[in-house]
């Protein structure tokens, strides 16, 4: 699958595009006809020092949105991930029903 990867005013480094990259082509396994995704990656300058993983991915017909916040890039690329499983496994189940 074609992911472009967005880096919010920071430099991702090589392995954690690669984590990302290979947990998202993981998605690819519950719902083939993925056209392409886009990952963005960010700093929250809020109180508390999070990170932010937002994950896009545009299917035939819907685009799919999941945004995770967690302490490190890592566990919101997980908990993203997941949040993104759940809702191509729901899209799937409704395009056999049609």
């Amino acid at each position: 699958m074609k992911l472009q990867m967005y880096s919010i005013h920071f430099e991702a480094d090589k392995q954690l595009t690669d984590f990302i990259q290979h947990r998202v082509d993981k998605l690819e396994t519950f719902y083939d006809r993925i056209i392409d995704g886009e990952v963005f990656m960010r700093h929250n300058n809020s109180n508390t020092d999070t990170k932010t993983v937002e994950v896009r991915l545009f299917v035939p017909g819907a685009t799919l949105f999941s945004q995770e916040d967690a302490p490190s890039f890592e566990a919101a690329a997980d908990a993203a991930v997941e949040a993104m499983r759940r809702q191509l496994k729901k899209f799937k189940e409704k395009q056999m029903a049609h």
